[in-house]
């Protein structure tokens, strides 16, 4: 265990959205270091995300693709309205509704049921599309992702909007970063995934900053993805130790209590 100990734990979230990590895995006795692969910024204007907030009671459903879809939007949301179902996709997406004020008592959520897989397809199997048939679904997201869930719900006559609520961005990596970035990789570091984009940042980071050499020092590292297809993700960039743990953090946490 004290081997394990002394192995750097990298919390790669968004800035915002690490420090509550963090401090869970100091209270295991691991070492937390927070390298977030992911920036958050906000739209250029939020004159679109503005209006379509200001009619939610339009919409049967508004699906939030993210925790950072959650709390970008809720800056323009004074209280949720109570007829308007949520959907989600992650125990993330949860915890950050509550911070917002919004739970079971506030609205009904529809999130997968199946917490080994927590995406869009689960997210979909949950819904009742007959019940949706003719109305106005909302999806807040990101710049533009994958429309496996709008696909699906067009298909049974829904309609289906979309409205960004921020960008995701590659942050910047100065000469001190990437000196920090390497001790990471040759301390053998165990690095917490809990996205494919950010997953695919770490690896073009370290190529464009590091070199060749490095990525393959990297693709030696253990990753631990809280999702299969992150994994496939890391898989096929050529990451070799994957732990695939299922959503929510206290399964990531308990990744990190057993020896690899």
């Amino acid at each position: 265990m004290k081997e394990l100990a002394s192995r750097p734990v990298v919390i790669t979230r968004p800035l915002a959205q690490a420090g509550a990590f963090a401090t869970q895995v100091t209270a295991i006795g691991r070492m937390p270091v927070i390298f977030p692969l992911l920036e958050i910024a906000p739209v250029a204007d939020s004159t679109e995300l503005r209006r379509v907030l200001s009619v939610l009671e339009r919409y049967a459903l508004v699906v939030f693709v993210s925790p950072n879809a959650i709390d970008a939007a809720f800056q323009f949301i004074a209280s949720w309205p109570q007829a308007v179902a949520i959907g989600i996709v992650g125990e993330g997406s949860r915890l950050a509704l509550r911070r917002h004020g919004v739970d079971d008592a506030h609205a009904t959520i529809h999130a997968p049921r199946n917490s080994a897989r927590m995406d869009s397809e689960e997210l979909f199997k949950a819904l009742d599309p007959e019940a949706l048939h003719g109305k106005r679904v909302l999806i807040v997201r990101g710049q533009a992702g994958r429309d496996f869930l709008t696909d699906m719900l067009r298909d049974r006559q829904v309609e289906v909007e979309h409205v960004t609520a921020y960008q995701r961005l590659l942050p910047q990596i100065d000469a001190e970063k990437a000196a920090h970035l390497r001790s990471l990789i040759e301390a053998g570091s165990e690095w917490v995934v809990t996205s494919s984009e950010a997953l695919r940042n770490l690896r073009q980071i370290t190529a464009d900053a590091l070199g060749q050499d490095c990525v393959v020092k990297l693709q030696r590292n253990e990753i631990i993805v809280s999702h299969q297809r992150i994994a496939e993700t890391a898989h096929s960039l050529g990451f070799s130790h994957v732990t695939v743990t299922g959503s929510g953090d206290e399964r990531l946490i308990a990744a990190l209590q057993s020896p690899a």
